[in-house]
């Protein structure tokens, strides 16, 4: 696989400063039952690594002295991680909100059939990539029969009550381009999509995300190969849009990797730009907990115009309208 960090610094983006922790993203671990083209972190069935229960109790413990509001559980397909039931009930007694980012067809796979029944009891907020309602566009993304699967995905979690209105139970679809473009407007999209999956499938959810590809990791290299990183990065700085910096996630959140070591957004992770503190190489969510990062600068490098282009993108979608 190619390799861009090396030609995302030195880098001509603005600085920014962290503003007060609401939300800690959690990598549970590469392991996915899917190889999608666009993933950032390079996941697949064949990755070993997945965080370990001393991990998670020390992400919980600051997590609960910090007054974390949100947990945002990823992957890989996080809940293949063995210990993520335990996470999600330890995180809900403290009464911090959950994020699970679900791919929809790990719910079938072997040992997840009371998944489902799970997240629906323990009131988990699911985000649920389906990066496009077009079977043959998903399945040139994410894979054969990842369309179907996800279409069976949605529908357990709908008799659930998922997406229903007035249940309570938040169900989020993420779109992704299929190539070196930007998405499209997220309010006319997410009509679309509401549109085509009750009028051909019946299936029903709350609010769709539009994420931008970031030129890094499995789609960087797609990039590279393809000839098409320079028009990729010309295009996000020609849409870079200075309002988005105000509400870019970096400022209320941290990323944790899979062994407990903390970045400044995701993407960083991937890049393995960490944050540092009193000259260390990298520094371990345990050494936080007496620490306040507020006003902290973020690391920057040129993949962070890929949240401030256009409508702006985080893991919460378009940052303006």
């Amino acid at each position: 696989m190619l390799d861009t960090a090396h030609l995302l610094l030195p880098t001509s983006f603005p600085g920014i400063h962290r503003s007060r922790l609401e939300t800690l993203q959690v990598n549970l671990g590469y392991l996915c039952n899917q190889t999608c083209k666009h993933c950032h972190v390079n996941a697949g069935p064949n990755r070993k690594e997945l965080m370990e229960r001393k991990t998670v109790d020390q992400v919980l413990g600051f997590a609960a002295k910090k007054n974390v509001v949100l947990i945002d559980l990823t992957g890989g397909a996080p809940e293949l991680n063995p210990h993520f039931r335990y996470l999600i009930t330890q995180a809900r007694a403290m009464g911090a909100r959950v994020i699970d980012r679900c791919n929809l067809t790990v719910l079938q796979e072997p040992g997840q059939e009371a998944l489902a029944e799970f997240l629906a009891s323990s009131k988990v907020e699911i985000v649920a990539s389906l990066p496009c309602y077009l079977k043959e566009n998903v399945e040139n993304q994410r894979g054969k029969g990842t369309f179907d699967g996800s279409l069976q995905g949605l529908k357990t979690l709908n008799q659930l009550g998922y997406g229903v209105d007035g249940s309570g139970l938040m169900l989020n679809l993420v779109f992704n381009p299929q190539g070196a473009n930007l998405p499209p407007a997220q309010g006319e999209l997410e009509a679309d999509y509401k549109r085509v999956l009750l009028q051909e499938y019946g299936l029903v959810f709350n609010n769709l995300f539009t994420i931008t590809n970031m030129p890094i990791s499995r789609f960087g290299s797609t990039l590279l190969s393809h000839g098409e990183f320079d028009s990729y990065m010309q295009l996000l700085k020609d849409s870079y849009s200075t309002d988005n910096l105000k509400t870019v996630m970096c400022r209320n959140l941290i990323s944790i990797d899979w062994q407990g070591y903390v970045y400044d957004c995701d993407f960083n992770q991937m890049l393995d730009m960490p944050i540092t503190r009193n000259g260390s190489k990298r520094t371990h969510v345990s050494e936080l907990m007496k620490v306040n990062l507020d006003g902290v600068p973020v690391r920057i490098a040129e993949h962070c115009y890929g949240c401030t282009a256009g409508q702006g993108s985080s893991c919460g979608g378009a940052l303006s309208e």
